[in-house]
């Protein structure tokens, strides 16, 4: 991650990439009850199998993914303007 763009998180993605890349994220994940990045399966689970593996419907998941790239597009630009001045 360059800091050029904000992270963007997909349903596709390993938790041990997010955790790698986005830090942050992680946090997210965890105000969600998904503290997957800890779990040994992080490796090979998705945001998608671990949301599933949470109990969560493909709606909560879909919410849940918005609300995290949304703030996490909210932190980026603050971060850049920051650095802009």
């Amino acid at each position: 991650m360059d800091g050029s763009a904000a992270y963007v998180i997909t349903r596709y993605d390993a938790f041990s990439v997010i955790t790698e890349e986005c830090p942050r994220a992680v946090e997210l994940f965890s105000e969600y009850g998904l503290h997957c990045s800890n779990c040994f399966m992080n490796e090979y689970d998705t945001v998608e199998t671990g949301a599933q593996m949470h109990g969560m419907n493909e709606d909560e998941m879909h919410d849940m993914l918005n609300e995290i790239n949304t703030e996490l597009e909210k932190e980026w630009r603050q971060l850049r303007t920051k650095s802009l001045r």
